[in-house]
């Protein structure tokens, strides 16, 4: 290969890198992206290199923005007292992008895992503790995965909290448009024993 593929190869290399993208699709992109250099390339790499300068975690809860507190923690409409813990910032977006939660949230940082040498202290539950002391929290609502870590660091956390707020999790079970014949078997047994009068 020639000198002059070397930096169309290294960026082809570092897409690769991205979650959901393998050595052929990054290809795909790069070609594409250099295709329309003015209407594409050119912009990205210059939002990048803006992010990549401006972008940091909020200080208070963890979410990523482009000043020291985000703008859902400065936001005084949601200051209800509800504060959502979530493990990480895509589950954040994820429930604002749903529309349906106004309260404030917590990231974690990643779930409790012994076999990875992951305690509370490399995840963001001690600031947690400090916030509800000092916040006028009302309601810690676990919204963490349903994985056995998920579940471990939901269990760690309500035992941390007990007595001083009200714990709540989100609901497990059959999704809104789910059939049965399609679930595994721990969705189904959630589900069961989450069952409602109708």
């Amino acid at each position: 290969m020639s000198r002059s593929n070397d930096d169309i190869e290294n960026l082809i290399a570092l897409m690769a890198k991205l979650p959901g993208l393998g050595p052929r699709s990054a290809r795909r992109t790069v070609l594409h992206l250099i295709r329309k250099r003015a209407l594409l390339l050119t912009p990205l790499a210059d939002t990048m290199t803006q992010v990549a300068v401006t972008a940091r975690e909020c200080l208070n809860c963890g979410n990523v923005g482009t000043s020291d507190i985000c703008d859902i923690c400065e936001d005084s409409r949601r200051e209800n007292g509800e504060l959502c813990v979530v493990e990480d910032v895509a589950d954040l977006w994820a429930m604002e992008r749903a529309g349906v939660f106004k309260g404030r949230y917590h990231v974690l940082g990643g779930t409790l895992s012994a076999l990875d040498a992951i305690g509370p202290e490399e995840l963001r539950i001690p600031r947690l503790v400090d916030r509800v002391a000092a916040e006028a929290v009302s309601e810690v609502i676990l919204a963490l995965n349903a994985t056995i870590d998920g579940q471990t660091t939901a269990h760690y956390i309500a035992d941390q909290l007990q007595g001083q707020v009200r714990l709540t999790s989100l609901a497990q079970g059959v999704p809104i448009g789910g059939e049965l014949d399609y679930l595994d078997d721990g969705t189904i047994t959630a589900a069961l024993n989450a069952r409602k009068e109708i």
